[in-house]
């Protein structure tokens, strides 16, 4: 039996890299897919070459998340898989040089995307008695990299995660998050590329992420974080325990 056969599986950003590679490998392991971007042209061709459905909505948007639970009630009944993938980058390591603009953007995108999505799909996985949510993060999260602002929202990613995991338990609902390292995507800059090429780094595939989701989805387990690398397997990530006051 495909891993997803008989469930409904959402996925945000889903119109080009790590989303676009998770709608391809979700559908073909027998999910009915509803692909969630801005990007219109490029979502809904995603969403036509599965058979699925396309909507056009903002994931910072709160009022864009009422319509994409309507969307897949209406459209598939229910909801039984959620990828949070939806990011977006500042494309500056200065933060001299970071405007408001840029970043309201970011938060509203990484942080409020999946706050947002969560409150949304959880009474819909709750009705179906349990279901799977799964992030992505980013290595980032953990070691930091070349956009402070970038690494913030993807730390708030895992403390988010580790806390609501044994709060969504009980609803049969797990929730996980995957933190590749460099990812083949349009949201990588021109500098990184060029600093990986000149230290002869490879970035991995985004189907290599989207594999590590049903990993994590078909594990069971919940309060994860799956350390993507570029060649081999999701590993846990074991955080250290905190030490006891003496």
């Amino acid at each position: 039996m495909p891993a997803l056969a008989g469930k409904v599986a959402l996925i945000t950003g889903g119109s080009s890299g790590i989303g676009r590679a998770a709608v391809e490998r979700f559908a073909a392991e027998g999910a009915r897919v509803l692909v969630v971007d801005v990007a219109v042209e490029d979502g809904q061709a995603a969403a036509s070459s599965v058979g699925g459905r396309f909507l056009e909505a903002d994931v910072g948007r709160s009022d864009d998340w009422t319509r994409i639970a309507e969307a897949a009630l209406e459209h598939f009944g229910g909801l039984d898989v959620a990828f949070l993938n939806a990011g977006v980058g500042t494309g500056e390591d200065d933060i001299r040089a970071i405007t408001d603009k840029q970043y309201r953007r970011i938060l509203s995108v990484n942080v409020d995307g999946v706050v947002f999505g969560v409150r949304a799909v959880v009474p819909l996985m709750e009705k179906r008695g349990g279901g799977s949510i799964v992030i992505t993060s980013s290595l980032a999260g953990l070691s930091g990299g070349s956009d402070p602002i970038y690494a913030l929202t993807k730390a708030a990613h895992l403390g988010f995660m580790r806390d609501l995991a044994p709060r969504l338990a009980p609803l049969g609902i797990t929730i996980n998050a995957l933190l590749p390292n460099v990812v083949d995507t349009p949201l990588v800059p021109a500098y990184i590329r060029e600093a990986l090429r000149q230290a002869n780094s490879l970035m991995m595939p985004p189907s290599h992420v989207a594999d590590a989701a049903l990993v994590a989805i078909a594990s069971g387990d919940t309060g994860q974080s799956w350390i993507c690398h570029p060649q081999g397997p999701p590993e846990r990530y074991e955080f250290s325990p905190i030490p006891e006051r003496r």
